[in-house]
């Protein structure tokens, strides 16, 4: 075999090197450890009074988690939302688009659990609700992928069917919804969700040190074989 042709060979054995290693670095950027756990006993369709608890597990062992800022699934208003319980000292504060119960830090490492009563659940298969997790440090997990599989979940809370007979009572309005009768200045505009802030520098599911990986086994394999293809024509010509 040519000079040339065992060049041509190893470029293409590396080709196939560089694809296997791109893979095996997918196959093990699975999902974060920690996540938002969510969970209810009256997990079912247009329940009343239904108390859900949520356990949002820490990402850090030097700082304390400070604040849950939640994003409501459709079909349940903030107003329907009362705070049930939680860490000491945190408070629930109800936004146009959910609501944050925070207060003063956690112990470092540990989970912050706490729970809320929704006035009645929708009629859906399943809830989603996107969070934000911070800590005292300034740190922030963003856990609102719509896709169970993906490294930031957003905690899902699956629901059994309606009971028979049961019915939608009329939802309350959302802020967005009530027309202010006040004859003050129009307001401010409001800021945009810090939710929705999050979701447009998501990064696709991979962490940024995946991608690198893939960037740098990639360049380093093509130009390696750049290289050998161009030493074999050399040689060849010579």
């Amino acid at each position: 075999m040519s000079r040339l042709s065992n060049t041509r060979t190893t470029a293409r054995r590396l080709t196939i090197a560089t694809a296997a290693t791109a893979t095996a670095v997918l196959l093990t950027a699975g999902p974060a450890a920690a996540h938002v756990e969510v969970e209810s006993e009256k997990a079912q369709a247009l329940a009343e009074n239904v108390e859900v608890s949520f356990d949002a597990e820490s990402e850090s062992s030097t700082a304390g988690i400070t604040g849950i800022r939640v994003v409501l699934p459709e079909g349940i208003a903030p107003a329907d939302v009362t705070y049930g319980e939680g860490p000491k000292g945190w408070k629930f504060t109800a936004n146009d688009d959910g609501y944050t119960v925070q207060g003063p830090a956690v112990k470092a490492g540990a989970n912050a659990e706490y729970s809320v009563v929704v006035k009645q659940l929708p009629d859906a298969k399943e809830l989603a609700f996107k969070t934000l997790q911070t800590y005292d440090d300034g740190r922030t997990d963003r856990w609102i992928e719509l896709d169970e599989s993906g490294e930031q979940p957003a905690p899902v809370l699956k629901l059994k069917a309606a009971a028979p007979g049961a019915k939608s009572a009329s939802p309350t309005p959302t802020p967005s919804e009530t027309v202010s009768q006040s004859a003050s200045p129009t307001p401010e505009e409001p800021s945009s969700s810090p939710v929705a802030e999050a979701e447009t520098k998501d990064d696709g599911g991979l962490s940024a040190g995946a991608w690198t990986g893939i960037g740098a086994v990639v360049v380093v394999v093509v130009g390696g074989g750049v290289y050998l293809v161009r030493r074999g024509r050399g040689a060849a010509s010579a």
